[in-house]
């Protein structure tokens, strides 16, 4: 096997581009590649000699998590989709998700004709339980429990949540491939689960996504959405049998490209994510004793994927004065990077910086979700900032690092170096 690449930082940076999965890239994702270009059969269902791909990246997910059914697609955003028709969500229904996610979860929830319900975050940067109980209500049908960040948060009080109103849970493990919560894999507590493998994440194809639950109801509502609307036989032809089945499909199919480089990625993973939390633990400790300064609370630091690096500081504008000067000192990514940067930057990641739904902007000129009938429950949800105050004080405070798996010891000397400068100088 190729040695991981380690690419020099750019343009006076410290920290290598935060793109987890491509630096062990090798040549077992050429000759995956290869395999199925030389095969002349890219489509999942048929070709000239199927090289199946795809079914060996389910078979491979569906052992590791322990999970009855697996379905690859073409996105995480799409895995949400699926996910949300598989649930039987639309107009009348709300889903509950956390302030702090991705844009796709949000635009999932809407573009299904649903309303979302958005929910306090806590200091483990995940969905607040507490506030969670606090705003289910006769219209809830499913919380969408976001990984953020690498790490789960509190799990088994959601999952308990989740039970006891009878909602739909969905783990959102995009960001999480890899993390475990005391011994159990994510992606193994909700009613389903998807995983992105975008080209920032533990593993990646570049794009591609994952679904897998244990109810075979909801694996072929999933699989309908996903491709053409109905399930497939056992030949990989479409079979519009089952009426329970007959669907509206969104063309999600995976690729055999995407699903071989995903497969030869997956046995890499353990030790990707061993990497990066090796080393951002390793940072956390120097950065330790630096006055005011908490961090992002870890509910189990064995599961915890080591992708990112969260610090929180006693006000925004001392966030800004360190984001900044450390910046300066070189502590960045190079051009196409983001990484040490204040989390009010961090866009479509903070609820309040999607502005289609802080304007409700519809999914046509019917003005649907926000005016369907339906949905009057809804009414004075609203999006912008202010919605979430806990989550804006949080959010204001802190800053991100992203910790990329060839972080050297240099590297991390001389951050914590610059942190604790920065501090010092204040």
């Amino acid at each position: 096997m190729n040695e991981p690449l380690s690419p020099l930082p750019e343009n006076g940076a410290l920290i290598p581009y935060e793109w987890s999965g491509t630096y062990s890239y090798g040549m077992e994702e050429l000759e995956a590649v290869a395999g199925v270009i030389r095969a002349r059969s890219p489509y999942r269902y048929y070709g000239h000699a199927l090289g199946r791909q795809a079914d060996s990246l389910e078979e491979a997910y569906a052992k590791r998590l322990g999970r009855n059914y697996t379905l690859v697609l073409n996105s995480g955003s799409a895995a949400i989709a699926a996910a949300l028709g598989a649930f039987n969500i639309g107009p009348g229904d709300e889903v509950l998700l956390p302030g702090y996610l991705w844009c796709s979860c949000l635009s999932a929830v809407v573009r299904a004709g649903a309303v979302p319900r958005l929910v306090e975050i806590d200091e483990s940067f995940c969905m607040d339980p507490s506030d969670l109980e606090r705003k289910i209500g006769p219209h809830s049908r499913a919380i969408m429990l976001v990984h953020m960040s690498g790490a789960p948060g509190a799990i088994d009080r959601i999952c308990e949540i989740a039970r006891r109103h009878k909602l739909y849970l969905l783990e959102d493990c995009a960001q999480a491939n890899g993390a475990s919560y005391r011994g159990r894999q994510v992606g193994t507590f909700g009613d389903a689960a998807i995983f992105s493998f975008q080209r920032n994440k533990n593993i990646t194809a570049g794009e591609g996504g994952l679904f897998v639950c244990n109810d075979q109801v909801l694996y072929k509502r999933a699989w309908s959405c996903h491709d053409q609307g109905y399930p497939r036989n056992e030949n990989g032809r479409i079979d519009p049998s089952d009426p329970q089945f007959q669907l509206w499909g969104q063309g999600s199919r995976c690729p055999e490209l995407i699903a071989a480089v995903v497969r030869a990625q997956l046995p890499k993973l353990d030790r990707i994510t061993g990497q990066m939390r090796d080393r951002k633990y390793r940072l956390k400790a120097k950065l330790s004793g630096i006055h005011g300064l908490k961090f992002r609370r870890i509910d189990d630091p064995a599961g915890d994927c080591g992708s990112f690096l969260l610090l929180i500081w006693p006000n925004a504008e001392i966030c800004k004065e360190m984001v900044g000067k450390t910046r300066a000192a070189g502590v960045r990514t190079g051009e196409f990077g983001q990484n040490n940067i204040c989390m009010t930057d961090w866009h479509l990641h903070i609820y309040y910086k999607n502005v289609s739904l802080v304007h409700k902007r519809p999914t046509s000129s019917s003005g649907r979700p926000w005016n369907d009938p339906l949905n009057a429950f809804a009414a004075n949800y609203q999006y912008g900032e202010g919605a979430l105050p806990a989550t804006d004080d949080l959010i204001a405070r802190s800053s991100l690092l992203a910790i990329p798996p060839v972080l050297s010891d240099e590297a991390i000397d001389k951050i914590a170096a610059e942190f604790h400068k920065a501090a010092s100088s204040g």
